[in-house]
């Protein structure tokens, strides 16, 4: 069977199955549908493979509170008992969730040709969603601090994926998340040339002493620290790293700078890495000066202590970056510290998928 992308099976789903079952039972019925947070289909990197586990044909509908109070249950049986055991050549019909060795509720499509269909078909208020996947309410007023506190993966899922019907305006939350306010997004500027500036410096040294496997290290997250500046430079969120690779890919500058990273990381030497990840620093000084957000900095590389390493010297972008931000609670969370976003202090995945932290994470932008 051809494969079909999850989104685009969703649509098809809601179109010819879903949504003409609601029309019969609830004509009039004011309600908005898409697909939208976890997933792989939601970003557009779902494949075949992709398709073993918790992906099949989905939708999402969310419905004011007082509907949904009142017919969520009926909506979820009622599609149970229509819905067709097949669409598109998929199974309608998911496992109940797994548990135990590892499994977190994973569910599987599964055939069947009698009985309800265990649908999902999810019956959500766009408020409940927003609660229990971003750690925020709809109509919460959104701080730097929460900006900061919420992992890019779940910001890019949000407002990607697609709305197939949207009587009420699940849109503007989508778009109001749609990319940082400006002063955050200098905030985080810095702090990604922060971190080039912790390390650039470590790589040579670490070479110079002969550990090629230390310095190798320290080269891997310069690259990596590379490749989270430059989807700020394109006002991109990262997706985390299953498809963070995949999705620098699609960046302009990674016509020029993939295979400049690529080289960095084969490198065996600690004197050849040195001179690729200069190249990279060019580059990443000519993608800051084409923003125009401060002063031209010049030049790209400069000497570090006379020593004979090569560095971007990140310090002189930091400052220029911060003296332009304004906002004064930004202000205080940068003289407080550049530890900079949720993604760019961690990368833990128990800490970044922790919706329940997401308030304390906030708290330390604050004290």
């Amino acid at each position: 069977m051809e494969f079909v992308k999850g989104l685009e099976l969703s649509r098809a789903f809601f179109a010819q199955s879903v949504e003409p079952i609601l029309a019969r039972h609830y004509p009039g019925l004011q309600y908005s549908a898409g697909l939208i947070g976890s997933g792989s289909e939601v970003i557009g990197y779902d494949d075949p493979i992709s398709s073993d586990h918790h992906w099949g044909p989905r939708v999402m509908l969310f419905l004011s509170f007082a509907d949904h109070r009142a017919l969520a249950g009926p909506i979820d049986t009622l599609l149970a008992e229509e819905l067709p055991y097949r669409f598109m050549g998929y199974s309608t019909h998911f496992s109940a969730p797994k548990t135990g060795d590892g499994d977190q509720g994973t569910q599987l499509l599964e055939d069947i040709d009698k009985g309800p269909v265990n649908h999902r078909v999810e019956v959500l208020t766009l408020d409940g969603f927003m609660r229990a996947y971003l750690g925020i309410a709809a109509a919460d007023p959104l701080r730097a601090a929460d900006w900061l506190s919420i992992p890019q993966q779940k910001l890019l899922s949000f407002s990607g994926g697609a709305l197939f019907r949207d009587d009420l305006d699940v849109q503007a939350a989508r778009d109001r998340l749609r990319y940082y306010p400006r002063d955050v997004w200098l905030y985080m500027l810095a702090c990604g040339w922060s971190r080039i500036g912790q390390d650039e410096h470590l790589a040579p040294r670490a070479g110079a002493v002969g550990d090629e496997l230390g310095a190798a290290l320290i080269g891997g997250r310069l690259a990596r620290s590379i490749m989270q500046l430059c989807f700020l430079f394109e006002r991109r969120y990262a997706p985390y790293p299953k498809w963070f690779g995949s999705a620098f890919a699609e960046l302009d500058c990674a016509a020029e700078l993939g295979l400049i990273l690529q080289a960095v990381q084969r490198s065996a030497k600690w004197r050849e890495r040195q001179r690729h990840l200069c190249a990279a620093y060019e580059i990443l000084n000519r993608l800051h000066n084409a923003l125009s957000l401060t002063p031209a900095i010049q030049p790209a590389i400069q000497e570090f202590h006379g020593r004979g390493f090569w560095v971007s010297n990140a310090w002189r972008y930091i400052e220029a970056l911060l003296a332009e931000i304004r906002d004064p609670e930004v202000k205080a969370i940068a003289d407080n510290s550049l530890m900079g976003s949720i993604d760019q202090f961690s990368d833990n995945t128990d800490l970044r998928e922790a919706v329940k932290l997401r308030a304390k994470i906030a708290h330390l932008y604050r004290d």
